[in-house]
């Protein structure tokens, strides 16, 4: 039969205790039995002038009295000992059971919330007892694996997500140019199609093939983005978007827009290409969806231990409940989906929050009064 953890501690204290009371009975008895007894006679005469007794030799019937009392105290001893050893181990057990199952509760703790524990369960933690202690140290490691745990499983879960979006969006969005495309060819071939005929089925397939590979390449740059920032670099907010900024320059000016820049240091650590790419969807959506003689900022700065980018744009009126939507992917207003043949994907804001939750930052979109967005996002600061 195999013994439980708290039973085998009980047998263990409870054998410590047996031995250690045998040992001091045994050493008890032989203390006693090789003392030689001491007998004295005292002078019946009484003390001298001094008031001292007087010690004569001890008689030979004393000493036989003296060994007899020795030899029945010894007799006694051994049952008497015997009896009261056979009851401090049995109080002795009590105790180590008693003992064992509380110094051995936080284990049973641990271990009844490990069986708690599931792939679809991971917020509960075991309780760390107070002193800090041996027990307490395994109930934080506990944890600590359990964070790690719910840790890979979250990012498990985002990148599958991730990668099911992906492939949802891709079939949405890739079924219209193939059906151009196949439609193009399919009436081309319907009967002896002429040069001018096929230029324009070319040119029809051209278009939609294009159209795809902005498509897959939008798709692939969101996945990359919501599967986490590579290799992390110094980089700083303000010279990136003062780089775009210096790129979409001769585009603004042909459409009309005042491009404002307010740009003080913003250090970062981050991955550079996808920060780029971040401010520029962020500039790119600003003057897309602008006006003529509209305007836009951009502000980069420090606050506390956040590096923000924040940018300002006119445009058309927007309902702030309809900020969020526009988050999403292929969506633009009103929560509907970009249609085929729009100028933008409606993937660029979309790319910007996976973006920024790859870097562990903040966004916050806002719909202006009057028109446009006002679009602030925030980094942890590389310091310095």
């Amino acid at each position: 039969m195999r013994l439980t953890a708290r039973a085998r501690l009980a047998v263990l204290q409870t054998a410590l205790v047996l031995a250690a009371g045998a040992a001091l009975t045994g050493l008890t008895y032989l203390l006693m039995k090789r003392r030689p007894a001491l007998v004295t006679h005292l002078d019946p005469a009484g003390p001298d002038a001094q008031g001292t007794l007087q010690l004569v030799p001890q008689p030979q019937d004393l000493r036989e009295l003296a060994d007899r009392v020795q030899a029945d105290t010894l007799s006694a001893l051994l049952p008497q000992a015997g009896l009261a050893l056979v009851l401090v181990t049995a109080l002795a057990a009590v105790l180590a059971w008693l003992v064992a199952g509380r110094v051995l509760r936080p284990i049973r703790v641990i271990s009844s919330a490990a069986r708690r524990l599931s792939a679809e369960n991971l917020t509960e933690r075991v309780p760390v007892t107070t002193p800090a202690d041996e027990l307490s140290a395994l109930a934080g490691t506990v944890n600590d694996m359990l964070d790690r745990i719910q840790r890979g499983v979250a990012e498990r879960d985002r990148i599958l997500d991730s990668q099911r979006l992906f492939t949802a969006n891709a079939a949405h969005e890739l079924r219209t140019p193939l059906t151009t495309a196949r439609t193009a060819i399919d009436v081309t071939l319907d009967g002896p199609p002429s040069r001018e005929e096929l230029l324009a089925m070319a040119g029809d397939v051209r278009d939609a093939v294009t159209h795809m590979q902005r498509v897959l390449d939008g798709l692939l740059l969101l996945a990359r983005s919501q599967a986490g920032a590579g290799p992390l670099e110094a980089a700083d907010l303000a010279a990136i978007a003062a780089a775009t900024l210096a790129t979409a320059e001769e585009r603004a000016a042909a459409a009309g827009i005042a491009v404002r820049a307010r740009l003080r240091p913003a250090p970062v650590i981050g991955e550079p290409v996808l920060l780029e790419r971040m401010i520029g969807n962020l500039v790119d959506n600003a003057l897309r969806y602008n006006h003529a003689d509209g305007h836009l900022v951009v502000e980069t700065h420090t606050a506390g231990r956040r590096a923000v980018l924040r940018i300002r744009n006119t445009g058309r009126e927007i309902a702030p409940e309809e900020t969020r939507t526009l988050l999403e992917p292929f969506v633009h207003g009103h929560g509907t989906r970009v249609r085929t043949d729009s100028p933008g994907l409606g993937l660029g804001l979309s790319i910007v929050r996976a973006i920024t939750d790859a870097h562990h930052g903040n966004l916050a979109i806002t719909a202006r009064p009057g028109g446009g967005l006002d679009i602030t996002i925030d980094l942890a600061a590389r310091e310095r």
